[in-house]
């Protein structure tokens, strides 16, 4: 779910302090996002807010949420987003961000 290896990646190359300031925004911008999508997907903007997920996902390590948002991306980008499985997306989001700060907590990415 999370790639371990992949978040202390990042934090090598950006440091401690710039790592702490990064986490909160990431999960202060996917959630914004995650936010709208709860509320009920604008299908017309699906792609680019998979997109822009995906994105934030890959950079921290969120892999299952990343892969989901690809796929759901893709599916969009052929003018299926009505077939998009948002509910399993959103599902992935909140597990990844338990796992995420549960191991950042218990120093798994130390």
């Amino acid at each position: 779910m999370i790639d371990w290896e992949r978040v202390s990646t990042l934090r090598a190359e950006i440091g401690e302090e710039d790592f702490e300031e990064v986490v909160p925004l990431f999960i202060e911008e996917v959630t914004e996002i995650i936010s709208s999508l709860r509320d009920g997907p604008d299908l017309s903007r699906l792609e680019e807010d998979l997109h822009a997920l995906k994105g934030s996902a890959l950079n921290l390590g969120f892999t299952e949420f990343s892969t989901l948002c690809h796929k759901g991306e893709a599916l969009s980008a052929r003018g299926k987003a009505a077939e998009v499985d948002v509910p399993r997306i959103l599902d992935s989001f909140d597990a990844s961000k338990t796992a995420f700060t549960s191991g950042l907590a218990a120093g798994q990415a130390a």
